[in-house]
């Protein structure tokens, strides 16, 4: 009985592994057939371009009128008087991947914006051909960084940002690198941080940004996100260019102390566009320095 028992016992044994080998045989192509490519999201998670969470919390309201209202000279400009010009550009990332830049030299645009870093891990792959190719066509371009103030220092971000593409030189075709300061993307508006605690961070990456390159970077942001987050305990306006993103018909109020805009972000389509607060002349002279 006992022998009996134990060759009944390796026999249902040898039955039960072998219909579990067919169930998972019978599943595995139903798994197989599953999408499991996260690269999009992954993406998502890590590459925000210049303005997404500003639209995100803020919304677009361009229209064709308000596109053609933005360009025309507007506010004040850089000597205090009322803006007389403006020059078209756009902005780019990752997401436009290869860009077809004698398409955008076509339609009018002389200056151009490539996202080249995020944070302190994240590098743009298309970043050599939209900055070196808005450059061949004769565009004037910079590069921007997306801040993540949650994540490291001001200062560890700009000296990511200008190893990775964000410096400058002084041959009159290249924009100082412009800190995208915006929503969360992730969470707290403000990224956890105080007024106090926010100016102090873009402080560091100011100064850094400034002791790496001899300029001082450009600072986009839209009002809203500024007031919420900086307010009054942050003047960075007798050094830093003001970029300011509102999508709608007039630049509007601007933020804390800014007397003119240098840049303005006016919608998101067909594709990121801006506007230079002032002639071709004077665009040149923020190039060289």
């Amino acid at each position: 009985m006992g022998i009996g028992r134990r060759r009944w016992r390796i026999a249902a044994a040898t039955v039960a592994a072998s219909v579990s080998a067919l169930l998972l045989g019978a599943l595995t192509p139903a798994a197989a057939d599953v999408d499991t490519d996260t690269s999009t999201n992954d993406r998502v998670q890590v590459d925000h371009a210049m303005g997404s969470q500003i639209r995100k919390h803020e919304g677009d309201g361009s229209t064709s009128y308000t596109k053609r209202r933005a360009l025309e000279p507007q506010g004040l400009n850089s000597d205090g008087a009322r803006a007389y010009a403006t020059v078209p550009g756009i902005d780019v990332s990752s997401w436009q991947g290869n860009v077809d830049w004698s398409y955008w030299w076509n339609q009018g645009k002389r200056f151009a914006y490539v996202k080249a870093t995020e944070g302190t891990s994240y590098e743009n792959p298309y970043f050599a051909q939209q900055y070196n190719g808005s450059y061949n066509v004769g565009m004037i371009r910079g590069a921007y960084h997306f801040a993540l103030p949650n994540v490291s220092s001001g200062a560890a971000q700009a000296n990511f940002f200008v190893d990775n593409g964000g410096g400058w030189s002084r041959d009159g075709k290249t924009l100082p690198g412009a800190l995208d300061m915006e929503y969360n993307p992730y969470g707290a508006t403000c990224y956890g941080k105080t007024k106090a605690q926010m100016t102090a961070w873009i402080k560091d990456f100011h100064d850094t940004y400034h002791a790496r390159t001899g300029r001082w970077p450009v600072i986009y942001t839209s009002t809203s996100w500024w007031n919420q987050c900086v307010g009054t305990a942050g003047d960075f306006s007798s050094t830093a260019p003001l970029w300011v993103a509102r999508y709608a018909s007039s630049v509007g109020e601007l933020p804390y102390n800014w007397g003119y805009h240098t840049f303005w972000q006016y919608t998101s389509s067909p594709i990121d566009q801006n506007t230079f607060n002032g002639s071709y002349d004077r665009l040149k002279v923020l190039a060289t320095g």
